[in-house]
C-alpha cells in the first residue's frame, strides 16, 4: 500500500537560514511525532525509533534515513526504511523544495511517499491515511515551532495544503 502526502507552508526567515536549520543535526528527525530515539550516524545518516498507535495497534518502528540528494539551499531528498516486528516494513522518500519568497520569507513544499509492506496494508488504507494526515500536521507544526524558537519567536504562517 502506498501513501502520498504533499503540502507547503511559509516560514518567516531567509532561505539560507531555513536551509541551515533543516540541515542541523537531527532537526527533521526531532520533529517526527512519537520519536523516542534519534541517533546521528554521520551528517547524512540517521537511525532512530518512532512509536505510533494506528487504530488498535501499537507499533515501534526502527528507522534509518539517508540524505541522498542536495541542491543548497533549495532542494533535498531523504530516503529511508522502517520496520516493526508486528506491523511490517516501509520505505520512504521525502523531497523538500525551498523557494525564496522574499529576503525574509521562504516557502517549504514537501512530497512524501511511503510504500508499506507486510501486514501494514491489513490495517486498512483509510485508517492509515487518517493517521498519516495527523502525523503530517504534527510534523509541520513541530518544524515551524522549532524554527520560531531558533529565530527568536518569529511567526511561521500556518500549514497550507496543495
Amino acid at each position: 500500500m502506498d501513501l502520498v502526502m504533499r503540502g507547503k507552508f511559509i516560514l518567516e526567515a531567509p532561505i539560507q537560514q531555513v536551509w541551515s536549520f533543516l540541515l542541523e543535526s537531527g532537526t527533521l528527525a526531532s520533529c517526527i511525532p512519537g520519536a523516542e530515539k534519534i541517533e546521528v550516524i554521520d551528517e547524512k545518516t540517521y537511525k532512530g525509533v518512532v512509536k505510533q498507535k494506528i487504530g488498535p495497534i501499537s507499533a515501534r518502528f526502527e528507522f534509518t534515513a539517508n540524505l541522498t540528494e542536495m541542491n543548497p539551499p533549495r532542494y533535498l531528498k531523504v530516503v529511508g526504511r522502517s520496520s516493526d516486528k508486528m506491523v511490517g516494513t516501509s520505505a520512504q522518500e521525502i523531497i523538500v523544495n525551498i523557494t525564496e519568497i522574499s529576503n525574509a520569507k521562504a516557502e517549504i513544499s514537501y512530497d512524501i511517499k511511503v510504500n508499506m509492506f507486510g501486514s501494514i496494508p491489513v490495517i486498512g488504507k483509510m485508517m492509515m491515511e487518517a493517521k498519516a494526515k495527523t502525523l503530517e500536521k504534527q510534523f509541520t507544526e513541530n518544524l515551524q515551532d522549532k524554527l520560531r524558537e531558533k529565530l527568536g519567536n518569529r511567526k511561521a504562517k500556518t500549514n497550507e495544503k496543495q
